[in-house]
Parts: structure tokens; sequence; C-alpha cells
């Protein structure tokens, strides 16, 4: 089984069935080949965004981000020190820093993401779309 780290655009996409998710990236999500992990860093993007009212979610992102990793067989990856710390060394390719976090954590844990964001590739981190 391979694991792969769905960016917070990725995931919400995949929720909504999203004719933005590309083919190859709606095949990776869905093979039960595959483990799916979604950053805590993206729950914390959406309660952000949530907050400021740039994305509208149906629950609180406190009920909806476990509501729906378990719904998808999905799971959540923790942020660890190691992640936060690499993004101290990250050349500044990428301005986000949810997508910097992101980034390191892909690139600490070597993960795959499965992102539109072709920024990340200039990380060297393998993206899947």
């Amino acid at each position: 089984m391979s694991r792969v780290l769905l960016d917070t655009g990725a995931f919400l996409w995949w929720l909504d069935d999203s004719p933005l998710l590309s083919r190859r990236a709606r095949k990776t999500i869905g093979s039960a080949d595959n483990d799916c992990l979604v950053s805590l860093a993206s729950a914390w993007e959406m309660a952000i965004k949530a907050g400021l009212g740039k994305l509208r979610l149906p629950q609180p992102v406190a009920r909806f981000f476990p509501e729906q990793l378990a719904a998808n067989r999905f799971s959540a990856l923790a942020i660890e020190l190691r992640a936060i710390a690499a993004v101290e060394t990250l050349p500044p390719h990428h301005r986000d820093p949810f997508d910097r976090l992101l980034v390191a954590q892909a690139l600490t844990a070597g993960l795959p993401v499965v992102s539109a964001d072709a920024q990340f590739d200039a990380y060297g981190v393998k993206r899947i779309w």
C-alpha cells in the first residue's frame, strides 16, 4: 500500500466530486491500494478560511474534518516538529504557509502529494496530478 498526502484543495475537491480534480488525482485517491493522508495543517487552513468567510463548510471544522476523514477512510497526518523545522530551510518558492508546511511534511515523510499546485515541483516533491 502506498501512502499519499492530499493537499487542501485536492481533499475538498474529492469531497465535492469536483471536475477540477484531475483524472489521475481522482484515480489515486479512489484506489484501495493507497492510504490517503490529510494534514492537520489542512484542517487549520480550512478553519481559518471558514472563520474569514472564504470557505463554506456544512459543519464546523471540528466535526467536518474528522467525519470526512472517517467517511472516506483517510487518515490525519500529524504535524511533527521535524516538519516544522524543515520549513525553516525551505527556499521561498512558495509563499503560502500552509503549502510550505505540506511540502515540509511530504519531504520529511517521503510522501508524494496530490495537488494541482505546480509550485510544489520546485521543492523536488513528487506531485500527483
